[in-house]
């Protein structure tokens, strides 16, 4: 334990500060600091000597020199123990400082800011402040690094309760925070200035612009009970961004597992594919059954129509707040979780009754990019959010097909990308009847889609998420009462495939686009 005497005090977020450094003051802590913290701190009436009647050196450079000065550093960084360093201070004049408090430049606000040029980026990188944050955690055997506003009241009470002074274990942490901290800052600085020409023009965004390095900055959110089965370990982390599920409320309901994570991302993904009231029954990540209505009761009950017997125990994903209608048919179902942009009080109180399920509320987002562990490495690849055209649909047999054949095409479509490959999807307008998914071979996905289908086929339609490499596919899906079919096309046996859709009377569209989900 070593009693903190001076503390410099130099922050750009100022929350808290005025609150912390009156408790500093009050404990016989000598403060320093600069520029606007400082006046700050004098018009709130506590007593801090600038940093330039410190050093014996003004601000210069528009404030971009301030705190680098060897009064400073050496203050921070001599080690007290070390009868050298002690000798080297004490003959220039140099007074130790024994806790820094700094926290940086908003480098990370600005960037995001609409518009920004490379000025403006420029100005709002930070120097002076990451030199203390480092020389501080450095020596943190002897000096305090505070970087977060948060840690402020949990250090004053430790220095009420031990006259000042400050465990190893204490700075310790503080070290492990800080460099933490001036890591993720380094790490945004060039991933922000990767993205910029020499003529200080922002790069347009392109499928193919993927950094030469990628930085990942993403903090624990909670570690998990296990992980897909229970001798693996498992943890959550979080982007920071306050949006989509690592960042959801969990409004009530037992802690989440791995897999109810996993499941409730693929049904909060589908449910983004429409604007229209929509609902997805999630289970093993594949959709077991959704649909569209005229409100989410209404699509609720036609999802759970689908498949009712894999609906239990499943996760549900909708994209509208969820009302009292839909949550008293929701509750009469075993349900493991249920994702949403919000609940009404009459949900929530409805929901009570089941205390061990799981609702998040959660705020719009889709990944961007999407990554995949291999070993030795990650995948990086853009997120499949790929819109089909109106006018994109290309008709390849004799019979085109109707209107309400159409609405269903493209319905299925969106459902497909979000089946695990090989998918084949029998559906209506706005509603799944049959789920074939994850298989090897397309057509038995077109079998088991047919096996597993609750409500008629008889006049159904199907997509499938890549070609048709044989006729079989179609003959089965026509088999199974089907008349029109959507599919991207490209196969080299596409001619045989299209005389068998005409064959059999039924009705063919090529996209063009892949959905494989693997």
């Amino acid at each position: 334990m070593s009693k903190i005497q001076r503390t410099l005090l130099s922050v750009t977020d100022k929350t808290g500060i005025v609150e912390f450094a009156q408790q500093l003051s009050s404990m016989g802590v000598e403060l320093i600091s600069t520029g606007g913290t400082r006046k700050l701190l004098c018009e709130c009436g506590i007593r801090v000597k600038d940093i330039s009647e410190f050093t014996g050196f003004p601000e210069m450079l528009d404030g971009r020199v301030k705190t680098l000065h060897p009064k400073v550093h050496a203050g921070i960084l001599h080690r007290r123990q070390d009868a050298r360093h002690r000798s080297a201070v004490a003959e220039h004049g140099i007074e130790p400082i024994d806790m820094v408090v700094v926290n940086l430049y908003a480098f990370e606000e600005t960037a995001a800011k609409p518009g920004v040029n490379l000025n403006e980026l420029i100005e709002n990188i930070d120097i002076g402040g990451p030199s203390m944050i480092r020389s501080a955690a450095k020596n943190f055997q002897d000096v305090a690094i505070v970087t977060s506003p948060a840690d402020y009241p949990g250090l004053a009470a430790e220095m009420t309760k031990t006259a000042g002074e400050l465990s190893q274990e204490t700075k310790w942490r503080l070290a492990q925070k800080a460099f933490a901290r001036t890591a993720a800052y380094e790490a945004s600085i060039a991933s922000t200035l990767e993205k910029i020409n020499f003529n200080g023009s922002l790069q347009p965004t392109s499928t193919d612009a993927f950094p030469p390095t990628l930085r990942l900055g993403f903090n624990k959110v909670m570690d998990l009970r296990y992980g897909e089965n229970p001798h693996q370990k498992a943890a959550m982390y979080s982007d920071g961004s306050a949006m989509g599920i690592a960042n959801a409320r969990q409004l009530q309901g037992k802690e989440l597992s791995f897999n109810n994570i996993v499941d409730l991302e693929a049904a909060w993904d589908l449910a983004q594919e429409f604007t229209e009231p929509v609902c997805a029954i999630i289970k093993h990540t594949n959709p077991c059954g959704t649909a569209t209505g005229q409100t989410l009761s209404e699509a609720y009950k036609k999802a759970l129509e689908c498949d009712p017997v894999s609906a239990f125990g499943g996760v549900i994903g909708v994209n509208r707040p969820l009302d009292r209608d839909s949550a008293e048919d929701m509750v009469k179902l075993f349900v493991e979780a249920i994702a949403a942009p919000g609940f009404s009080d009459a949900a929530r109180t409805i929901f009570m009754s089941k205390k061990n399920l799981r609702l998040l509320e959660i705020s719009h987002a889709r990944q961007a990019r999407v990554i995949k562990n291999v070993s030795g490495g990650i995948l990086v690849q853009d997120n499949d959010l790929r819109q089909l055209g109106e006018n994109e649909l290309k008709v390849v047999t004799r019979r085109a097909p109707n209107f309400e054949e159409k609405g269903a095409l493209r319905f299925a479509w969106k459902i497909a990308k979000h089946v695990k490959s090989n998918a084949i999807v029998y559906a209506r307008d706005g509603q799944t009847v049959g789920i074939g998914a994850g298989q090897m071979s397309r057509v038995d996905s077109c079998r088991i889609g047919a096996m597993k289908a609750v409500l008629p086929l008889k006049g159904s339609v199907a997509a499938s998420d890549a070609f048709f490499p044989f006729p079989d596919g179609v003959e089965e899906i026509a088999r199974a009462g089907a008349t029109a079919i959507i599919q991207p096309g490209g196969s080299v046996r596409d001619q045989e495939v299209i005389e068998a859709a005409d064959r059999l009377g039924v009705a063919m569209v090529f996209t063009g686009v892949r959905h494989f989900r693997h």
